[in-house]
């Protein structure tokens, strides 16, 4: 089997060999397709459901004829019908053949041998940062808390050397503007050690920090902090497999630091069972501040089901947004939609306990790791129970948050969070702050302290 870009062209070769219609049934679907696509406006929705619940009940004839009209609608490079049918289409296929594993990992190794190198990945960093604010709004608003909590009352650095933590895959794209606060605010510029940690994790969204790439992050932020006149040391762990187990030794925490702990869509990374210990070793390394971003979704539960149509809900919002932010022929976007796309394999088609075992055995050694997403309310439960409480976000850093937004196109807002305790629903109790996309909160941003 070939795998390459275009999404169901995996799909075409097993669809033909294994999930063929007789003559009669394909004449029959083929009327049902003309009827769909002409008259129903959700049908890539309403057939995607369809055929996840086909697959739940193993019903084999419904599967195979449900893919086969899955695939003979959809298009990587159509409307949003066809866009979001092409996405799903791979995800319940490798489900239904229990393929996801293998599948997904080729993916995975073919997108970092086509486009992974640190120019590209960076430049589609900012470029997807020019015309949405998905990623900027977490790092002003963890920016934001970040000088806040390592500030004084008179503006002054509480400690004359910070240290900041961060996990997460921005190639330091945060950081400039953090740089810039810290030499205009304080009449004695602290010095700041920033320590990068790269989890190894075979994912759509981790990109391969390698010797090289860090040395290039590492030479652009020192010349950065040489122009701002910032005392500056760069320092790099690669390949952490279980993040439950850093130590400060691994880190290299020092006791005279004020230190901030920066993770950015990098919780979901985690995987579910080993979330209590990752934020109790957070906990233990005593930072004056820890700051999250992560998506606004729940695909950590164990109902298939329910995890597709959480799924659906979300890359819906999300592959409009980039529809309205992108040019049609953008190849920023075509990468943004094909790194969604291993994402949606990677919950929906890689699931299983037995098929995720096999990517802890491949000759590269590549350690599993989920990419379960979790609702800000969930994650504020984890926290405390952690030990943690919330830090508020000051009017500040809320009035930068606002002047970010009117940067952008319309349809971008935010809210606060209700806080935490607020009512009985955990779910929707949350610390923190949401950006919204047309009304639904899509990305929350949220700091706790010890």
């Amino acid at each position: 089997m070939i795998l390459i870009g275009m999404h169901n062209q995996v799909v075409d070769y097993n669809m033909h060999r294994n999930c063929a219609l007789s003559p009669s049934t394909a004449a029959a679907a083929a009327d049902i397709l003309i009827t769909t696509a002409n008259h129903d406006g959700n049908w890539a929705e309403r057939l995607i459901k369809e055929c996840a619940v086909a697959i739940s009940h193993k019903d084999s004839a419904k599967i195979h004829r449900l893919l086969w009209m899955l695939n003979e609608l959809a298009l990587p490079y159509g409307d949003s019908s066809q866009k979001l049918a092409a996405h799903f289409l791979k995800a319940l296929f490798c489900k239904a053949t229990e393929t996801g594993p293998r599948v997904y990992k080729t993916l995975v190794s073919i997108s970092e041998k086509s486009h992974h190198s640190f120019d590209s990945a960076r430049n589609l960093i900012l470029k997807f940062q020019e015309v949405s604010p998905w990623t900027t709004f977490g790092h002003v608003a963890s920016n934001g808390a970040i000088l806040d909590a390592l500030l004084d009352g008179a503006g002054d650095v509480a400690g004359n050397k910070l240290h900041i933590i961060d996990i997460s895959n921005t190639f330091c794209t945060q950081w400039p503007t953090l740089l810039e606060a810290l030499a205009t605010r304080s009449d004695e510029t602290p010095h700041l050690k920033l320590t990068i940690v790269s989890i190894k994790a075979p994912t759509a969204s981790s990109l391969v920090m390698s010797s090289l790439i860090t040395k290039e992050i590492s030479q652009r932020m020192e010349k950065f902090a040489r122009l701002m006149g910032v005392p500056f040391e760069f320092s790099f762990v690669s390949e952490v497999r279980h993040l439950e187990e850093m130590t400060k030794e691994m880190l290299n925490v020092q006791d005279d630091e004020s230190l901030a702990i920066n993770c950015i869509g990098a919780l979901r990374l985690v995987a579910v069972d080993e979330r209590a210990g990752f934020l109790r070793t957070i906990r233990s390394l005593n930072p004056k501040i820890v700051t999250i971003v992560e998506e606004e979704a729940d695909t950590s539960g164990e109902d298939y089901i329910n995890c597709l149509e959480e799924c659906l809900r979300f890359y819906t919002l999300y592959f409009e947004m980039l529809e309205e932010s992108f040019p049609t022929t953008s190849n920023e976007r075509l990468m943004l939609e094909r790194e969604c796309s291993r994402s949606i394999l990677r919950v929906l088609g890689c699931d299983d306990k037995n098929q995720s075992a096999q990517l802890m055995k491949d000759d590269d050694d590549d350690y599993y790791y989920g990419e379960r997403r979790e609702r800000g309310g969930r994650w504020c439960d984890r926290f405390q129970e952690a030990g943690f409480s919330p830090f508020d976000l000051n009017d500040d850093t809320v009035d930068d948050v606002n002047a970010l937004l009117k940067r952008y196109k319309g349809g971008w807002a935010h809210h606060r969070a209700p806080g935490v305790g607020v009512n009985s629903n955990s779910s929707s109790s949350s610390s923190g702050i949401f950006l919204t996309w047309k009304d639904e909160p899509v990305v929350w941003a949220s700091a706790w302290k010890p």
